[in-house]
């Protein structure tokens, strides 16, 4: 039917284009460059599927969904502070702030204690999808969709912070996957993704790789090349290698391909497929052709379908049983292009003695009630404590995962 039009004017000339002019009117305007229903099947089933859209304002506190939230015996999950909008990226300065990105407010948040209540002030405004912050040495650093950015001393000026300084621009500005992990390595570098512009494409020659730079912005190298999408990096507590979350393409099938949990071990070599290889076992329809997934570095695990496995980090703290230490906490936002939906959890990943996957258990469950969405988490991060803080996009919270005695929360 899209085409009817024109090859009808072809062939039996202009009265027919009048006829046909209600269909062509009634025909959907281009997507734009990137948008994620771009390949999706001409199926009725398919064209239910769409991005699920957060709630306008964040959720009330006494309405967030703790009640429906499990997690295992001996776990307690509570508030940590509510009202925080687009609650993205955490992270944790020298003097206990908890800094949170804003990626659709364009803000940067910072939770602080004062007289034993935490308030939330914005350090950070004005600024275009700023999903990547990280901490170093009193320096916050942010990672727009096309430069980063720092802030010096951040906890000494946050009721009066200065406009961030710009160190590195003229990254590629494409909405589509633009927006950046971040984190600084065990070599005081910083690293970032930039991301393919595309569900499934050819990628431009600066996108669809892992980038290293200096925390003055000089010195850009390319770290790992072949992935699409990353919102989850972190380092190995003892080998120092990087770890990251990848999520791979859509509109293939329901069940394929996987996303994948990845580790650099040859920087500036590794390149881990996109957009000929998925899930590490599974060439490309389109780009695959003449090409086999054992020329690229293997995932070390598959994280389940279209889960949106984003934030992630190494268990570093005492308070957790031993068996989480040196292990990873995932964040699985759930998927949207699946009938049934999967992840909406956080996860809990234990390695082998060489650093592979061995297991990955759901952690803190119940983000999907009867196939909708009542929280969303996106990322984790590992307190001073060994509590672990968990931020939820969807209602714009974070919350508080701890383990003692006489804390129980059970399944």
């Amino acid at each position: 039917m899209r085409n009817f039009a024109g090859a009808c004017a072809l062939v039996l000339g202009v009265a027919c284009t009048i006829a046909a002019a209600p269909v062509a009117a009634q025909q959907a305007q281009p997507l734009p460059p990137g948008h994620p229903l771009i390949g999706q099947p001409e199926t009725a089933e398919a064209k239910k599927l769409a991005p699920v859209a957060p709630p306008p304002i964040p959720t009330a506190a006494d309405k967030l969904p703790l009640d429906k939230l499990k997690v295992p015996a001996g776990y307690k999950l509570e508030t940590f502070m509510a009202g925080v909008p687009n609650a993205r990226t955490l992270r944790l300065g020298d003097k206990g702030t908890v800094f949170v990105s804003s990626r659709l407010q364009d803000k940067i948040h910072a939770i602080v204690e004062k007289n034993g209540k935490r308030e939330l002030k914005v350090v950070a405004s004005g600024l275009h999808r700023p999903n990547g912050i990280a901490l170093h040495k009193g320096t916050l650093y942010i990672a727009e969709l096309s430069q980063i950015s720092k802030i010096e001393k951040i906890e000494d000026v946050l009721d009066n912070p200065p406009k961030p300084t710009v160190i590195l621009a003229d990254l590629p500005k494409d909405e589509a996957h633009g927006w950046k992990t971040l984190t600084v390595g065990p070599d005081e570098k910083l690293y970032f993704q930039v991301g393919a512009p595309c569900n499934i494409c050819m990628p431009p020659e600066r996108n669809a790789k892992i980038y290293r730079v200096g925390l003055d912005g000089k010195g850009l190298e390319v770290y790992a090349s072949g992935i699409r999408q990353i919102v989850g990096m972190d380092w190995h507590p003892v080998t120092k290698q990087l770890y990251f979350s990848e999520n791979s393409r859509d509109w293939l099938s329901e069940d394929i391909p996987e996303d994948k949990l990845n580790r650099v071990t040859q920087p500036g070599k590794d390149n881990f497929g996109f957009p000929y290889c998925h899930q590490g076992n599974f060439t490309d329809p389109e780009f695959g052709w003449g090409r086999k997934c054992n020329e690229f570095t293997k995932p070390i695990g598959l994280l389940g379908p279209h889960t949106a496995a984003l934030g992630m980090r190494f268990y570093t703290g005492n308070q957790f049983p031993a068996d989480t230490r040196g292990q990873i906490f995932l964040a699985r936002h759930g998927s949207w292009n699946r009938s049934v939906k999967l992840g909406g959890d956080v996860v809990l990943i234990k390695l082998k003695p060489d650093g592979t996957m061995a297991s990955l258990t759901p952690f803190v469950t119940g983000f999907i009630q009867n196939n909708n969405y009542v929280g969303r988490p996106v990322d984790v991060l590992i307190m001073k404590d060994g509590s672990m803080l968990i931020s939820d996009d969807f209602n714009g919270a974070v919350y508080r995962l701890s383990y003692g005695a006489g804390r129980v929360a059970g399944r």
